[in-house]
């Protein structure tokens, strides 16, 4: 099963020919190249991983996706007390972290450094736009939104780990191709209610500020982005399974970081159009 997150998308590989097996056997039969006589580099290899020095395990893409959020959160603090006297440095980091963001997802071979660097422009990044939204809320009598939107994803992201462990949600090629679609149509729709915006739509919100209708829209955003994640967790089973180099846990932990900032933005502003009306 091939995820659309294209973090994550090239574990898709099922069978014992994936790429990270290919490449740790190679690694281990150039590394053994100058030795004296001919070598089985499938059992070598075999025994290796099996003594967990090069495969990817679980606990591996814990303790990365506990690093990149640890810095997200750090650097959240310092973008919340400084958007009022250096607003420019919240729009210096979305931009970078956009552009950082793409580099990580099409490097072929993962940068720690440049993961953790987007962790630092998002942690920025979110922490401008939250102190933004919270006043905004607390101009409509609407306090809280911040910690309720933590809340909502944190609750969110283990309700969805549940779902996808006890297999009440079974993520099949019918059910990412739907996720497909609906990301691409909220793409479309969300240029759109961009553009509006621009012409005082929804009071500047666009088709999110209309009415029912910019709820609903909302909603939906929210569905899209809790459902990636099921796509996420079973592109990092299959990597586990398929033996990828531990290294790649920076990326599995990336794929993650970007999915959860999407579905919190997402709360942010449901939470936040709920509090003008």
């Amino acid at each position: 099963m091939q995820s659309s997150n294209p973090v994550l998308s090239r574990y898709e590989k099922t069978d014992g020919s994936g790429f990270a097996y290919a490449e740790g056997k190679g690694a281990y039969a150039q590394a053994a190249a100058g030795g004296a006589g001919s070598i089985d580099t499938n059992a070598a290899f075999q025994q290796v991983t099996a003594a967990g020095g090069l495969r990817l395990t679980l606990n591996d893409v814990i303790v990365k996706t506990a690093i990149v959020f640890a810095i997200t959160v750090v650097f959240a603090f310092v973008g919340w007390n400084t958007v009022e006297s250096m607003p420019w440095l919240m729009w210096v980091a979305l931009i970078g972290g956009l552009v950082v963001g793409l580099v990580n997802s099409f490097m072929k071979a993962i940068s720690p450094p440049l993961v953790m660097l987007y962790a630092v422009l998002q942690g920025v990044m979110l922490g401008g736009i939250s102190n933004w939204y919270d006043q905004l809320a607390v101009s409509q009598n609407y306090g809280g939104i911040v910690l309720q939107a933590v809340v909502a994803t944190m609750t969110t992201f283990g309700v969805m780990l549940v779902l996808y462990l006890t297999g009440v949600i079974k993520v099949t090629k019918k059910f990412q191709s739907i996720m497909l679609v609906a990301m691409v149509s909220y793409l479309l729709l969300g240029v759109a209610s961009l553009i509006a915006a621009l012409f005082g739509v929804g009071g500047g919100w666009g088709f999110y500020g209309v009415g029912g209708i910019g709820l609903a829209i909302c909603v939906v955003g929210v569905l899209i982005a809790a459902f990636f994640l099921l796509l996420d967790f079973e592109a990092i089973s299959q990597g586990i399974r398929n033996g990828a180099p531990e290294r790649e846990s920076w990326r599995m932990a990336f794929g993650l970081l970007v999915t959860l900032i999407w579905l919190y933005l997402e709360f942010l502003r449901l939470l936040a159009i709920f509090s003008r009306s």
